[in-house]
């Protein structure tokens, strides 16, 4: 049912059939985003996306995600992106450095290249909150890069 009378208001899709999504994965913090990873494919396959349409690549850390998204981004092999990795804040401001200067980079991929990349790099304050939070993050970016990708396939019709 329309919420407004007249104007036209583009519905979330979550199909994922003949998409394909590229993901990068930090092996830092490995069993947290391993957990990712495992909860973001099943969720992918569950929208239907096609195993055959998924590329993982992993990285050994979070600043090194955007790069390879880029790349990835750039081969116009993919429809939507996923970034996962894990920042767990340590002794020192390396924590800031990292999820902060992460963020950004990933931001700036998807608006440069124009492919909508889910950001499911966590920012936990301990190993705890990061086990917490992983599966329903990577579940959460799987919902997210077919909900954008279709949604700018619908505007650009």
């Amino acid at each position: 049912m329309a919420r407004f009378e007249n104007i036209y208001e583009y519905e979330p899709a979550l199909k994922g059939d003949g998409l394909a999504v590229g993901i990068v994965m930090s092996r830092f913090n490995q069993d947290v985003c391993e957990g990712l990873l495992g909860a973001c494919t099943a969720e992918l396959r569950k929208l239907g996306v096609a195993d055959s349409a998924i590329a993982i690549a992993t990285v050994p850390g979070a600043l090194e995600i955007p790069l390879v998204l880029q790349s990835m981004a750039q081969s116009g092999r993919y429809q939507a992106l996923i970034a996962l990795g894990a920042v767990i804040r340590g002794e020192t401001y390396h924590f800031e450095v990292v999820s902060n200067d992460s963020c950004r980079a990933v931001m700036d991929v998807q608006l440069e290249t124009g492919i909508p990349v889910a950001n499911g790099i966590l920012t936990c304050e301990d190993d705890d909150q990061a086990l917490a939070r992983m599966q329903e993050k990577g579940a959460d970016c799987a919902r997210t890069a077919v909900e954008m990708a279709n949604l700018l396939r619908a505007l650009g019709e």
